[in-house]
Order: C-alpha cells, then sequence, then structure tokens
C-alpha cells in the first residue's frame, strides 16, 4: 500500500515486457486515472457509464456473486475502451455481454447459480467483453483504434465477480464501468475470446514451482472454421493469486517458432493487461505455450480454487472466426527443475467452436448512419467514469486508535495481500507482514525525497505515511507531486482507516 519513493508499488519493481518486434506496446492496460480528456469532444467517440452501486463486505468475507447491467441499445454498439473502477475488495471479475433474455432477472448482484449462470454459456451466447486484472482498482482495457468488441442489440452486461474482504472491518465498495464507444465507420476488426486456464496446479509447500503446456491448435481451428488458422492477437491479460510471480506466452511452431510474445514477472494489484498494436499473426505456427510460475512460501500445498489458492488463466482478444478455449484439466507431470523451480507439465485440451452469428463488421447502413448511443438510465446520467479524489477528512471519527487495528484493517487487506508490502519482496525494503511491525513503521529509511520519518510519533503531519494515505496530491521536499495511496486506487482509503492512522500517530505510535 505505500510506496516510499515516487514510483508504483511493486514487487522490487514487478515488470513486464513484450516482443518490441510485434508493436506490442507495454501500457496499453493502464489506471484509468491516467488517461485525461483533452481537447474538442470527438464525433465519433462517446461514453456510457454505469454505477453498480455500493457493496458492503462482512470483515474477513468471501463471495463469487454474478452482477449485470441491462443496456437497452435497440442497435448494435462498438466497445473500443472498458473501464473499471472500485473501492477495493474485487478480488477478480470476468465480464460478458449476453442476450436479454438470457439468464433473466433484474440489474445489480445476484445469485449466480439461481440463474444458471456459466461463463462457457454466457461466452458462446454472447461475447466476453473485459476481464480484470488481479485485486486492480482502476483499469482501462485499451484496445487498439478500429479494433472493438461488439454488443447485438438488446443486449445486457453480465459477470461473474469474486469478492474478498480480508480486514476486520466492513468493506463498502462502489464499482463503475465505462464503455467507450465507437462510430460503426471507424471499426475494421471485431474480436473474439481466446482463454488458456491450467486447472491441474499441485504446488508444493515451501517451493517455486512453475506450470507450462504447449497448446497445438492449428487443428482443431481448421476443423471449427473450415479453413487455415489465421489469428491475429490484439490483447493479453494474465490471472494469477499473491502467490504468483512469473507468466509468459510463447509461438511454437512456424518460422517464429519460440518467440516471446509477453512475460510477466512479480505480482501487484497492477492492470497488467497487454495490448499488440499491430496485432501478433499467428498464420503459420501451430499453436502457443503458456506459462505460470508461483513461489509458495506457505507451509502447505496450494491447488486451483479461490481464497488461498491459486489460478493460471489467460485472457485474450482476438480477431479470430471460432471462439477458443485451451485447458490443462488433468495429467501434469514433473518434468524438470530450473535453477530452484520445479518443472511442470501438462496436455492441452482445446475446444474450438465457430463464434456467435451476431459477431460481424458493421454493415453499410451503420457505417453511414448516425452514430448510436443507447439512453443513460436515471441513476448514471452525468456520471464520471472515475469517482474525483478527495482529502481525507480530518474530522472524521478513526474506526480504531492502535497498531493492531491498523494491521488488521488497513494493513493486511490495503498493504500485504496486494504484495506491494509483504515478507517475500516488499517494496522499497518495507516488509508489513513479517514479526516486527512496529519497528519497521517507525525505524524504516525513507527513499522518497522528503526530509520526514514515515512515522513521527505524535506528529502525523510530519509523518509521510499519513501524508501519502490523507492527501489526494502529496509533496516531496521538492514540490514534486507523488502519488497516493493505495496504489492503484482512484480514491483514497476510507475516512474513518485514515482517522485511525492519524490517532495512533497522534497518541505517540505505541506498539500494542
Amino acid at each position: 500500500m505505500v510506496a516510499l519513493g515516487v514510483g508504483a508499488c511493486s514487487r522490487n519493481g514487478a515488470e513486464s515486457t513484450a516482443d518490441a518486434s510485434t508493436g506490442a506496446t507495454t501500457g496499453a492496460t493502464t489506471a484509468a486515472t491516467t488517461t485525461p480528456t483533452t481537447g474538442a469532444p470527438d464525433p465519433d467517440r462517446a461514453t456510457m457509464v454505469h454505477s453498480f452501486g455500493v457493496r458492503t463486505m462482512q470483515p474477513f468475507a468471501e463471495s463469487e456473486p454474478c452482477v449485470q447491467w441491462t443496456l437497452d441499445n435497440d442497435q448494435p454498439i462498438y466497445v473500443n475502451t472498458v473501464t473499471m473502477v472500485n473501492d477495493g475488495g474485487f478480488h477478480h471479475s470476468n465480464w460478458l455481454a449476453v442476450p436479454e433474455d438470457k439468464f433473466p432477472g433484474a440489474d445489480g448482484f445476484f445469485d449466480c447459480g439461481e440463474r444458471g449462470f456459466t461463463e462457457l454459456d454466457a461466452a458462446v451466447s454472447g461475447t466476453v467483453l473485459f476481464a480484470q486484472s488481479t485485486q486492480s482498482r482502476s483499469e482501462a482495457q485499451v484496445l487498439p483504434p478500429g479494433v472493438v468488441v461488439k454488443i447485438p442489440p438488446r443486449h445486457k452486461i453480465v459477470a461473474g465477480v469474486h469478492l474478498l474482504n480480508l480486514g476486520s472491518t466492513d468493506l463498502d465498495s462502489e464499482l463503475r464501468m465505462a464503455l467507450e464507444l465507437v462510430h460503426p465507420r471507424t471499426v475494421e476488426v471485431v474480436v473474439a475470446p481466446f482463454r488458456f486456464s491450467y486447472f491441474d496446479l499441485n504446488i508444493p509447500a515451501n517451493q517455486r514451482s512453475g506450470f507450462t503446456s504447449s497448446c497445438s491448435f492449428d487443428a482443431d481451428y481448421a476443423n471449427a472454421v473450415g479453413g487455415v488458422l489465421d489469428i491475429k492477437l490484439y490483447y493479453v491479460l494474465p490471472h494469477f493469486h499473491y502467490l504468483g510471480d512469473a507468466f509468459s506466452v510463447d509461438v511454437i511452431g512456424g518460422p517464429e517458432d519460440g518467440r516471446n510474445l509477453y512475460t510477466l514477472n512479480g505480482f501487484d494489484a497492477d492492470a497488467n493487461g497487454r495490448a499488440f498494436d499491430p496485432p501478433v499473426e499467428l498464420a503459420g505456427a501451430t499453436g502457443l505455450r503458456f506459462y505460470c510460475g508461483f513461489d509458495n512460501w506457505r507451509d502447505k500445498a496450494i491447488g486451483w480454487g479461490i481464497g488461498d489458492q491459486e489460478m493460471c488463466v489467460m485472457l485474450g482478444l482476438a480477431d479470430s472466426r471460432a471462439i477458443m478455449d485451451l485447458s490443462v484439466q488433468s495429467g501434469s507431470q514433473v518434468v524438470g527443475v530450473d535453477g530452484d523451480v520445479t518443472l511442470n507439465e501438462g496436455p492441452c485440451t482445446v475446444f474450438a467452436l465457430p463464434k456467435n452469428e451476431a459477431q460481424t463488421l458493421p454493415t453499410d447502413e451503420e457505417r453511414t448512419g448516425e452514430f448510436y448511443v443507447p439512453p443513460s438510465s436515471e441513476g448514471d446520467v452525468d456520471l464520471e467514469p472515475t469517482k474525483s479524489c478527495v482529502d481525507s477528512d480530518r474530522k472524521a471519527a478513526p474506526s480504531g486508535t492502535t497498531l493492531s487495528h491498523l494491521r488488521d484493517a488497513v494493513l493486511v487487506p490495503g498493504c500485504i495481500f496486494s504484495s506491494c508490502h509483504d515478507a517475500k519482496q516488499p517494496t522499497a525494503g518495507l516488509d508489513l507482514q513479517s514479526p516486527g511491525l512496529h519497528a519497521a513503521l517507525l525505524d524504516h529509511p525513507v527513499v522518497a525525497g522528503v526530509d520526514i520519518p514515515l512515522v513521527k510519533p505524535g506528529d502525523p503531519d510530519n509523518s509521510w505515511l499519513y501524508q501519502l494515505v490523507s492527501q489526494c496530491e502529496p509533496q516531496d521536499a521538492k514540490g514534486s507531486v507523488v502519488r497516493p495511496m493505495p496504489y492503484n486506487a482512484p480514491t483514497l482509503l476510507p475516512d474513518a482507516h485514515v482517522a485511525a492512522l492519524r490517532a495512533w500517530i497522534a497518541a505517540g505510535a505505541a506498539d500494542d
């Protein structure tokens, strides 16, 4: 949670790379708050914004509800950018567009099982829209110009969400989504979903492990569409949890066999999707090789699942005539060791199905017609994609006043679980997870360009930690604005939590 320098929260600089020869951008998916709008409005672009309301999560609660937003669109709409922001607790979410009569029921949150919702059924009947990076609070999935997700008439957006509150107090979190629409005349490509899931995870205790699969799908694709492999990959998003420390995807077969397309090292709560412009053309290849690495520092084995378990998933969006779903269901075997990493490999199962017939390019009538934007619902009129940041209320009552309260209510969910300041690879060396929390807060040297300590007992206003979490634009000693905390969040912590930090420091910052 607390960045001691100007840079972002990461595990000693969690990094991503992409093959420059593809033109892959390394920042196409970014925090939504970093993409301001300037200049005159573009007549070929418009934004729809929807608030799903505030969801209250009880302390230490975990749930997997569904949620929907009916668009009331009488005509097709073409989405180039999806922005999602929340106030925390949204561990992960997968979003799809489906016909209005699919999984019928009222908008808002609902029990997935009661409506028979499954992601595969939703993807086949509609299309994939967006997937949230793990624990990201602010994220924009930006596709290249002319590349869109198509939402046909009379559709709604539905998602399965994973909610997780690791704090000791209630968490109130508002969820917003914005769709940036483009005029049909600008559309060149309608993308289809592409997914890989490594279900057969068995991650031993106190050990680093890697899981990989070489998925040859050219024959399955040809059988599904009646033609050769001609996929063009525009977007990749990895998904694992806090034990994950590596992800990569490489080409197999053809003249570019072994070429790396994307590598991610480390884990944080950042937006980790990557767009490719120009796209990665898989014509001539036979498939892709996927890899997920994990550092299980815990004393028990970890498998596939939610909670303290792990996942290995990649979402892709591609110019493809088929929906591609690749998975390792069983049969993983240890195949070797690379340094201290035990390597596992499993057989790939391929599911290829021609994409929905509604997923077509705009008609000539659409291209020459007026730009259609569905009406906003009453509660969404004039709603901004992100909430404006407001400095914390200095008069707010604290949620608690002790260090143990700060640890359980603030530091564990906001600083440790998002792997900024965990024991494994703490950012700037600040470990808030190991024993000795009090010393870590009072004695740790600040590496930012400031001349005040992280915590100055009795003086919150001259404590760098308090400045970072209470101000939207904290400044270093030179007057340069530093990113506030929590990391990758459009707003600050709840006023009561900031007030708890202030009260603890003001009372002398005791170890209790």
